[in-house]
């Protein structure tokens, strides 16, 4: 997209509608699935955002850090309810140390995709390698990706159709970068709105080999956060990633 500057995506305005605009309904399931995987151990969570996911994680008793980008999103976390109790380091989710070492790091709700390149995914998966306990596991759940098979490569989807008001995603993929342009638009009375993202899309095997890259590999699979099958068919993958103590042997 013409203009658009990424570091712009998480920005003020963004922060102050993403926890009603990015609500999917299976919050309660992630938040089970992660602290079934934590036990009490620490958790990381890179990109932790407004606290969408971390707050209610640590009100199951497991103390919960977080790396992020964004002031603005972080300004949101501490207006909520526990939010103080969540320390955060700023900064680059594949660069930054929190200094602590974990017994689950996880990147939820596609945002490795907010890495636009594979150097930058791959350091990403080594950097929650490093803040991993021997025995930690770092959790990937990200869309499978449709955009390469669409005709041209560039679509227009229809994502909400109300009386009132219509919103569309204006996407074009670019197969040699992997990065999908899309821009949300919100058609209303009320006029119109602009939401500008850029994704790098990568598929299962990609992110297994960054794993390896990175010292780890695949544990478990699922389709969904309640165990769901991985298969052909699913809309996303749900990744449990271990360190790969063979691999560290050799």
């Amino acid at each position: 997209m013409k203009g658009f500057d990424p570091r712009t995506s998480f920005g003020e305005v963004t922060s102050r509608s993403y926890d009603t605009d990015s609500i999917r309904g299976d919050e309660e399931e992630t938040v089970a699935f992660l602290a079934q995987l934590a036990g009490q151990r620490d958790v990381l969570e890179l990109a932790v955002g407004t606290g969408r996911i971390a707050l209610p994680l640590a009100k199951t008793g497991v103390r919960v850090d977080g790396i992020e980008l964004s002031q603005a999103m972080v300004d949101r976390l501490r207006e909520k309810p526990g939010g103080d109790q969540v320390e955060v380091t700023m900064g680059d989710m594949s660069r930054v140390t929190t200094g602590r070492s974990y017994g689950l790091v996880y990147l939820v709700f596609n945002t490795i995709g907010n890495l636009l390149t594979q150097d930058d995914q791959v350091r990403c998966f080594e950097n929650a390698a490093r803040h991993l306990t021997d025995d930690g596991v770092f959790v990937v759940e990200c869309r499978v990706p449709t955009a390469p098979a669409r005709p041209d490569r560039q679509f227009i989807d229809v994502e909400r159709l109300e009386m009132d008001h219509v919103e569309l995603g204006v996407s074009s993929y670019d197969p040699l970068t992997q990065v999908l342009d899309i821009n949300h638009v919100r058609l209303g009375a009320d006029g119109l709105v602009f939401s500008p993202i850029r994704l790098r899309l990568a598929y299962p095997p990609e992110f297994d080999l960054m794993a390896r890259i990175a010292g780890l590999r695949v544990r478990e699979r699922w389709g969904g956060w309640n165990g769901e099958p991985f298969t052909a068919t699913s809309w996303r993958h749900i990744s449990v990633y271990e360190p790969d103590q063979a691999a560290a042997r050799s």
